[in-house]
């Protein structure tokens, strides 16, 4: 019997680039940049950069700090790097040493600290505010600036609110304030409005860039249509220990569930401590695959920091040391997250991140 104490993180890159392709072809002749910012997601940014581009022919990235871009800069040296928070004084030895870095400039003091840093060799990006209300310039800011200001930019870009819901009417209010602000003051620029949701949207939507983030790691950004991506993230666990659960008897802290009935439990080596939401507790699932078919069991009790109890009583030959997949092919992280009130953003960022994973490339 083999008996495993640590969950496993399992990263699909051969599903994830092919998610990339697919989202391209969608979104021909706009170039298709990755979004790898927060580690990709947690998934590993220097290997699903590197893949991409070795791999995907991707040469244009996205990143949120420049600390994120310098760390696979240098396995990607004919890519752009956009750098979505910009410049400031904590990320400037970055962009003077790797020229590949290009920020975002999103307000009018960040502009000027860029010019006064006196960086020559590259064009940044210009974020600019169509109805999100978030980064961004505003409309009589860009008014302000004088012309040798705005041709000194390489990319005008903004950011859908409500990509994700394609009747909203504020898809069409963006887009409508989107190429009349480029058009006023950026008319020969290169533009990128949408980010993965908005791929699904049409032509008008795509521009001459795309950004490719959640959807290129399986994440259903357009909730109104199947997901057409592939899985990429598998989480399971081993279970530690299989025991009996007595009618009346209590599970975990708080005895928040009893047992109306004898009842047959697993202890699964997996917790809040390694990103699991804790608000999964007596309302999440986990499956165990026994002899290639698919067994459901509830998680009883408080989830912990290492541990979460489910009842296996309906599983049948289940052993310690098999293991318990927390999201799969067929249990998505789509579905853990709607499970754990969540998004599956949220989710794979927190889970990617933790260290206490076996983490395991695929492809």
């Amino acid at each position: 019997m083999r008996v495993l104490t640590r969950p496993i993180l399992e990263i699909n890159l051969d599903n994830l680039l092919d998610n990339y392709r697919m989202l391209a072809d969608l979104a021909k002749p706009a170039v298709p940049a990755a979004v790898v910012k927060d580690d990709a997601y947690g998934l590993g940014a220097e290997i699903v950069a590197e893949s991409l581009y070795q791999k995907a022919g991707c040469r244009t990235f996205f990143v949120a700090h420049a600390l994120e871009g310098q760390k696979f800069a240098g396995e990607t040296p004919e890519a752009q790097i956009y750098v979505l928070q910009g410049i400031g004084e904590d990320s400037l030895p970055y962009f003077r040493k790797i020229p590949q870095l290009l920020p975002v400039i999103c307000c009018p003091e960040m502009l000027g600290f860029w010019q006064k840093c006196g960086i020559a060799d590259r064009q940044p990006a210009i974020q600019i505010e169509t109805g999100l209300n978030r980064l961004g310039f505003r409309e009589d800011e860009l008014a302000a600036m004088s012309p040798a200001e705005r041709q000194s930019f390489g990319l005008v870009m903004s950011h859908l609110a409500c990509g994700d819901e394609k009747d909203h009417f504020m898809n069409a209010h963006q887009i409508e304030n989107f190429e009349r602000l480029k058009q006023t003051y950026f008319p020969s620029l290169k533009a990128s409005l949408s980010a993965s949701d908005g791929v699904f949207l049409g032509d008008a939507f795509h521009q001459d860039m795309v950004r490719l983030g959640a959807a290129m790691y399986g994440i259903n950004t357009a909730p109104y249509r199947q997901n057409q991506m592939k899985n990429v993230v598998t989480v399971k666990a081993p279970v530690l220990q299989i025991a009996r659960l007595p009618k009346g008897d209590f599970v975990g802290y708080s005895a928040t569930y009893r047992a109306s009935s004898d009842r047959r439990i697993a202890i699964v080596s997996i917790g809040y401590g390694d990103g699991l939401p804790r608000s999964l507790s007596n309302v999440g699932k986990v499956m165990f695959d026994c002899g290639g078919k698919l067994y459901e069991a509830r998680i009883i009790g408080r989830v912990s920091m290492d541990n979460t109890i489910c009842d296996v009583t309906n599983v049948p030959d289940l052993k310690v040391g098999d293991m318990a997949y927390l999201t799969a092919d067929f249990y998505t992280p789509d579905d853990v997250a709607r499970d754990a009130g969540t998004i599956a953003y949220e989710l794979i960022s927190r889970l990617g991140k933790n260290t206490r994973f076996d983490r395991r490339y695929i492809g």
